[in-house]
Order: structure tokens, then sequence, then C-alpha cells
């Protein structure tokens, strides 16, 4: 007789480790650069040098003709149109290979085939390019105005959208404290160890063209792929392995992708193209630059009354598909309230065209941006008003009593207790403490700041919310299949993707909770369009909400067709048994999934013939009681030290208390905030992309664009409370991205508090030595100019 053996503690909440690393660590996971096929050629592009010119000619060397192909060959195949719903949104087309004109540096203009890389690489550099240099918009708030030159000559301005949210904001205008600031964020790269990477090929028995691709969401590039190819979604099959890293770079479609499908189907052979750091860097998207122009109306308590910005987004030169140009300004207006409650609100927003790669959704999205504007423009009227920074946002943070609460934009808050995480992050890090050591001063000159920062995220975006945005993608219900095998193991599929989330271990967890079978017998499947349910995919802190429902609901399901069979094994009427710990126990006897399974399956003689036809597998759909997202949420603190002389920031002490909802398993939320924590790192002191006038981008390799390391990321206390959420299964709510969303504010506001005795103020991440020292000579100057008079 075949034993179940039920592994304790393995359900939501445990801390197991996780299931991945083992292969993972060892290194048997399986990439795109693993892959490898009979026949496969590489392939190289030409890419445009300038970063907006008129294509002139194009001329190919007679000797790599039908090695090297242009637009011109690339008869029936569409561009990239990511179009948003919104009124007033302009529309981009980006093709596979430009053909009249280039908008950025980096863009395709040609594909090379080769045996090998560096021999397509050598084609690339014999195609001589005659390019017609027009003026390049490398500054959004310059491309905004009249006269500039004009990215897409048709639209007669460089706005992919504008928007305006105004809510009473004139109610505001009297308040008798008003504090304006500038404040800006760079661009940044995503910079995941793993950079995109394609392989294409032809499967005549299935009469598919097989695309291996590292994405967070291959249906939906299957579906762009269908749409630019003109196939049907049936002839297309996007596999997605293991993925190093997504931070949502991976979850665009890509030229490149277009371009392989259809050299797969005109070669006929196998096709590669691995992405280096130069192109990653250079050519493919960036993130995060925003510009904010924004005033705090007060009362002298610290009470807010209001509101008001003006906020532009540089999109770059083409809207990404399927989220589309607009995605990311257009949330800052709606989020930009942040955890706060108050009565009157503006704010309108600009996505900007310019002749720079297009910008996408990094891990945070644009609460970064928005929390930095927000958080930083909180410390300024606090100084203001000569209070301390916990004491404004006391005042003005909703309260638990409020839950659940529609803030000024509507959106709507499940759950959470905001002045709770505040109180708690308070109590580690010791203000008092801090503060006195401030006024001892450091025997190395150094000046000591404490910085504070709160974000609320929105995640496990709904239909509702997204099918306001238009765009190309809107998720519906998350479905997830459930199927024991005949020895009583359990497989999952899930249309999600897994990149980093441990969704192998998480997802098993899920299932365990309620069908009980030990997380090392239950096998995910993910990453296969052939083999999974229909998803959006991996993004916006939804997976474990949306697909650890869906996986929820179809063990609930399958735990039923179970309970049947056990009772018809047990000879006992349905109504006396149940069903637990992965065994169906009966009045006289119990028996377990493992012989429930081999009965289904090896044999089906001994079952009545009224038994379920559909069997031990079951798909099924999950979406949340409410349509509106959830709501997590943290409180950041932080303890710098600066030099002011040479720059130097050094973190201290970092404190992170955070409320996701109930936690499937607090040692993975752990890993996701720290990695969120040291990509925040990243963008308050280190990662810039920046370009010189002409577009020109100025970092193409690691040596330029500085990424923290080890050093730079300390070991942060981290704290969980856990506020269920009403609307969703184990009250759980979307965690992913928080760890990133907070950092820059927090560790800004700490370098300001240090060097505000100085007179410095810093209102643009990140902010460097440099930028540090400019500051502070310039203050130094003009105090001695005031001194002079």
């Amino acid at each position: 007789m075949m034993m179940d053996v039920t592994a304790p503690g393995e359900g939501v909440g445990a801390r197991l480790p996780r299931k991945e690393d083992d292969r993972l660590m060892r290194g048997r996971g399986q990439y795109i650069a693993d892959i490898r096929l009979p026949g496969m050629q590489d392939v190289a592009f030409v890419r445009s040098p300038l970063a907006h010119a008129r294509i002139r000619a194009i001329h190919v060397p007679e000797d790599l003709k039908g090695r090297v192909f242009t637009a011109a060959d690339l008869n029936g195949v569409k561009p990239i149109r990511a179009v948003s719903g919104l009124p007033g949104f302009k529309v981009s087309e980006q093709p596979a290979l430009a053909a009249d004109k280039v908008r950025q540096v980096g863009e395709l203009i040609a594909v090379c085939v080769a045996p090998t890389r560096a021999e397509a690489e050598d084609m690339a550099a014999r195609v001589e390019l005659d390019l017609e240099e027009l003026p390049a918009l490398h500054d959004m708030l310059e491309a905004k105005k009249p006269g500039a030159a004009l990215v897409h000559e048709h639209w007669g301005d460089n706005v992919f959208l504008e928007t305006l949210v105004n809510v009473n904001i004139e109610a505001a205008f009297d308040a008798p404290v008003k504090v304006s600031r500038t404040i800006s964020t760079a661009r940044q790269c995503m910079a995941p160890i793993e950079g995109r990477g394609t392989v294409v090929h032809l499967d005549h028995r299935m009469d598919q063209l097989v695309v291996h691709t590292a994405s967070q969401m291959p249906h939906i590039v299957r579906s762009g792929l269908a749409e630019c190819l003109g196939l049907d979604e049936g002839q297309i099959r996007v596999i997605s392995p293991d993925v190093g890293g997504g931070f949502g770079y991976k979850a665009i479609l890509l030229a490149e992708e277009i371009c392989l499908g259809w050299l797969a189907r005109r070669l006929g052979t196998p096709v590669r193209w691995l992405e280096d750091r130069r192109e990653h860097l250079t050519a493919n998207a960036n993130c995060r630059e925003h510009h904010y122009e924004i005033t705090l109306y007060a009362e002298r308590d610290g009470t807010l009354r209001g509101i008001d910005c003006e906020a532009s987004v540089d999109s770059g030169a083409y809207s990404a598909y399927p989220f589309s140009a607009c995605l990311e300004a257009a949330q800052v207006a709606s989020i930009l309230p942040g955890p706060y409650d108050f009565p009157a609100y503006r704010c309108r927003t600009w996505s900007v065209a310019t002749n720079k790669c297009p910008i996408l959704p990094y891990r945070g999205v644009a609460r970064t941006g928005v929390c930095f504007a927000l958080e930083v423009a909180l410390d300024a009227l606090a100084a203001e008003l000569g209070l301390t920074p916990e004491v404004v946002r006391f005042k003005n943070l909703v309260r638990p009593e409020q839950m659940p609460f529609d803030n000024i934009t509507k959106k709507h808050f499940d759950s959470g207790d905001y002045p709770e995480v505040l109180t708690r992050a308070l109590a580690v890090i010791d203000p008092d403490k801090v503060r006195a050591r401030q006024i001892k001063g450091e025997p190395d000159g150094r000046r000591i700041g404490l910085g504070l920062s709160i974000y609320c995220e929105q995640g496990a975006h709904g239909t509702s919310v997204y099918s306001g945005w238009g765009i190309p993608m809107v998720p519906g219900h998350e479905q997830a299949g459930a199927r024991l095998t005949p020895d009583g193991g359990l497989e999952l599929r899930v249309g999600v993707h897994s990149h980093g989330q441990s969704l192998e271990t998480t997802l098993a967890q899920v299932a365990h909770e309620i069908l009980g079978i030990p997380v090392a017998r239950t096998r995910v499947f993910y990453g296969d369009t052939a083999m999974t349910p229909y998803s959006t995919g991996s993004w916006g802190s939804r997976v474990m909400v949306m697909a650890g429902g869906a996986v929820a609901t179809a063990c609930t399901e399958l735990s039923e067709r179970i309970r049947r069979i056990g009772a018809h094994m047990l000879q006992a009427d349905l109504a006396e048994v149940r069903f637990a710990a992965g065994r169906v126990i009966g009045p006289h006897g119990d028996v377990g999934v493992n012989e429930i399974a081999h009965t289904w399956y090896r044999r089906p003689q001994d079952l009545p013939t009224d038994v379920d036809g559909g069997g031990l597998e079951v798909i099924s759909g999950y979406k949340p009681v409410r349509d509106s997202g959830t709501f997590s949420y943290a409180a950041h603190a932080v303890v710098v030290a600066v030099d002011p002389e040479i720059g130097e920031v050094e973190i201290l002490d970092y404190v992170i208390v955070e409320d996701g909802g109930v936690l499937v398993n607090p040692m993975v939320v752990d890993g996701q905030i720290i990695g969120g924590l040291a990509q925040g790192i990243g963008t308050a002191l280190y990662e810039e992309m920046r370009f010189d006038s002409s577009g020109q981008p100025l970092a193409s390799t690691l040596a330029d664009y500085l990424l923290p390391g080890a050093p730079e990321v300390p070991a942060p206390f981290i704290g969980h409370m856990e506020t269920p959420s009403p609307y969703t299964r184990f009250g759980v709510k979307g965690i992913g991205e928080g760890g990133a969303i907070a950092p820059p504010a927090a560790i800004a506001n700490a370098v300001n508090d240090a060097l505000r005795p100085l007179g410095v103020e810093m209102l643009h991440s990140p902010v460097t030595p440099r930028r540090i020292v400019e500051k502070v000579l310039a203050a130094r100057a003009a105090r001695a100019r005031r001194s002079a008079a």
C-alpha cells in the first residue's frame, strides 16, 4: 500500500526554504543562453549611431546579401503599436527595422545572421549607413516647448498624453503655509543580471513558430508577435524558461523578437539573439525620468490643506507594448496623494516624447518617483513649520478606523494601519538618540541625518482599473490548473511567470494549505503558452493575489472531487466524510490522496459509473471580491553619515516596517524587500543614465553606469505587520515591488537632514557626491556673499 506523508508546517505562513534554490545555486537553471538547437544561427543588429536622423540609404555589401536584411525585406511585418484609450493619446508606430527615420540611438536598422555572434557583428560593421542628422531632443522640458523639433512630425508637438485631475484645489489657496519645490529623478536602466534574449525556431510538426524568450508575460508577447507578424496566435508558441531578473524590463514586446520571428520563417533555421550589456544600457529601455513642480498647502500645525503639482515624464521615442507611453505619467496623477488624507488636490501630467529609448514600468513603476517627490516635499514642509518630519506625517496619514478608505483620487484602500508602521519604525530607529548624536557631532567631521519615507502600493490591479487605461492588456480572471499524478503528487499550471518571486515554493505552499500534499511533491509549471492558462503575466505585485487565489480555487475544487471518490472508497455517505491534511476521513476510517489517485488512474473499475468524469484535474479562475486592487505599504527609516567635503554618503542604519497582508512565506518576503532595497539604494545614490545634447547616452558599460554592490547595501531591520485584505484569498496583498519604492525618498531626506544646517537641500536623485559638493560649495559662497554685504 502507498503511504501518504504530509509534511507539517508547509502551508500559508511557513518560512520554507525556496525549492528553486537547489537547482539554481548548483548551476542547473536553464536560461536563454543555455538553449542550443541544431543548425542555430546567431544574430547581431545594425543599430542607429544617431538619436534623430533621416535614413537616406543603407549599403549592404554584395557578398552579404541574403544574410543581412533591412526594412525593405520585411514584407507584411507590421510596426509595434501600443495604444491607449485615454482621451488625447497620440499613437506612435515603432517599426521592427527603421525605414525612413531613426528616433533614438540604438534603434534597429538591419539584422545580420551568421554561425556565430562574432561573425554577425563583423557583418554589421560592414553595413554602411547614409544618415541625415536631425536636431535631437534630450530634455523633456525643452521638448514640451513650442517650436521644438518633432519626434513624430504628424503630431504637431511632442506630448503623447496630457492629463488633469482637479479636486477643489482653490479651497487650499488661502492656507497659511505654502511650500513649493522643483524635484526630479534621473533616467535609469533596469540592469537585471540576465539581459534580454530570444531563440526562435520552426516546429514543422505543429506548424508553430516556437519563441524562447526571457519574458515576464509570455502570453502577451505571443499576442503582440501575432499582430506584428500577421499570424494566428495558435501558430506561435512562446516559452519563457528561467529568467534572471525581470523588474519590468522583460515585460514588453521587443522589435528584436519580431525580427527573429520573421528570420526563422524566412530562413527555416533556428536563430538566436542575446543582448549584451552595451545594448541593454544604450538602446533598449530606460525608466524613471520624472520632473515635478509641487506645492503643499498646510495649516501651521502641519495639517495638509491641499497638494498642487505639475509632473512630466520622459517617455522616450515610442510607446512600448503593452503598457504604452502614458502609464507612468498618467499614474502619477492618481497615486501622488500616497497614504495621506487631505481635501484639495490638482495634478497635471505630461507624457513627453524625446529622442531616447522608450520608458518602461520599472519595479515600483511611477510610485518611486511619486514617493520621492511627495516625501521630500513633506520634509521641506516640516522644516518650514519647525516640526519634526514624523509629526507632519502623523497629522495626515489615513487612520485605521477609516478603512476601507476612498482617497481623494478614489483609490480604494482595502485595509491597514499606516500610523502603526511609522510608530514601529520610529521605535527601532530611535529618533531621539539620532538627534542627540547630531547635536554632539562626529569626530571625523561627517554629519548625521535621519530620513523617513512612507508609501502605499496598489497591487493586483483588476479589470476595471486597466480597462480604463485602454491599453492592449487587460487582466481578467486569473486561471490555474491543478492535477493529481497517478501516485498522488500534484502538478500546478499557471500563466504567470516566476523570475525571482519563488513561485515554485509559494504556490506549492498555497496548494498544501488546501490539499495537504507535501511541497516537495508539488511541481509548478509556468512560462509556456502551450502548457499554461492564459495570463497577462507577472507585473504590478499581482502574482500571489491572483495566481495564488487561482491555485487555491482550483485546489478547493479538486479537494471536493477527491472527497467524493474517497467517500465511495470508504463506503460512506458524502455527508459523513471530510477532507483534511491530505486524507478523506470517514466515520470508520480514512484514505489518503495517494490511494485515491491510484484508484482513479489505475483501478477505474473500482469506481461507480456516476463518478465525475472530470477526474482529478481542474482548471479554475479567480478574481478578488473587489476589483480595485490591494494596498500594501511600509515605513522606511534610515540614518546616514554625510561627508560634506567629498560628498560621500554612508548608510549607518536602515529600518523597514511593512504590511503586505497575510504573508504566504515571510522568508521570501524578506528576500523581496532586501532585493528591492538594493535597487532603491541604486536609485537614491548611484544609478543614472545621462545623455548629451545630441541624445547620445553617456553610459555604455558598467564602468560608467554605477550599481550598488554588497558593501553599499546594509542588512536592514525588517518588521512585518499582517493586516489581512478583506477582498482576497487568505487576506494576501502584493509585496514584490515595495522594497524599491521608499528608499530614494528616505535616503534623500536623511541627507537633507544632515546638511540642512549648512543651507543645503538635495532635490534630485541620485544624490551623488558631485551634486552634494556642488550644493555645499554654492551654500558656502552664498553665505560669504551675505557676510560681505
